[in-house]
């Protein structure tokens, strides 16, 4: 069971983290037995707030499509169902959802061509100032946006990359139109926190949500850098499972 004690003096408002720990309770299956949330009254008295807030937090996380109010019955939850995403030596999005979801979609935000700095340059293997593409993204299933992502690539090496992602909504695909048939994952850094005022837009979450922050980097068969990428994910949509 999911701890029910709200701080009142940690600078996150009591709605947003009795979201926190309903989404929490959903996810681990607290209330399958039922499908419903508890009834606004018992989440007060066990919370130690009044409904107002209760309602708060409840209609933050109709917002998200996690519950819905259904007249005289309460408040349904809608889905609960995490898609788990495997991160191995080769990991690939589309790949990684298989059949967890029916469509899978990518959308790219915007692209520039930056100067490498600091961990960015460390990490794909260049000296600071080398040229570096850079795309933004969100990825979804079944149009329910998964992931947000930077991913920083050598722009000598993959000139065509944003053009190519444009098209073909896929990374392992604009590598092949470069002549790069396979890649395989090096590093990944993971860190969970709230997510920010992009994260919660882009991500189309509530305040208070938690994101699953990745640092990666993937390298070609020879062991050289090809990319560089930071993503979030929706914590409450997806869990991330670690192969060996």
């Amino acid at each position: 069971m999911v701890a029910k004690v709200v701080e009142r003096q940690m600078g996150v408002a009591l709605w947003r983290q009795i979201a926190d720990r309903i989404r929490l309770a959903i996810s681990n299956g607290d209330y399958d037995a039922t499908g419903m949330v508890p009834p606004e009254t018992a989440l007060a008295a066990e919370f130690g707030v009044n409904r107002h807030t209760v309602r708060s937090a409840l209609a933050a996380l109709a917002e998200e499509g996690l519950v819905r109010a259904v007249q005289g019955r309460g408040t349904m939850i809608e889905r609960k169902d995490r898609v788990s995403y495997p991160i191995s030596r080769r990991t690939r999005f589309s790949q990684g959802l298989g059949r967890q979801v029916r469509e899978i979609g990518t959308e790219l935000l915007g692209h520039a061509q930056v100067p490498a700095s600091g961990e960015i340059a460390t990490a794909l293997g260049v000296p600071p100032g080398t040229p570096l593409i850079e795309l933004s993204t969100v990825s979804s299933g079944d149009g329910r946006p998964l992931s947000t992502a930077v991913s920083y690539y050598p722009a000598e090496r993959f000139a065509r990359m944003a053009e190519e992602y444009a098209q073909l909504g896929s990374v392992t695909k604009a590598f092949a139109a470069h002549g790069l048939d396979d890649y395989v994952r090096v590093s990944t850094e993971i860190v969970a926190r709230h997510a920010e005022a992009e994260e919660l837009s882009l991500l189309k979450l509530s305040p208070g949500a938690i994101v699953m922050e990745t640092q990666s980097v993937n390298a070609d068969l020879e062991g050289r850098p090809v990319e560089y990428s930071r993503t979030r994910f929706a914590a409450d949509r997806m869990k991330l499972r670690i192969e060996t």
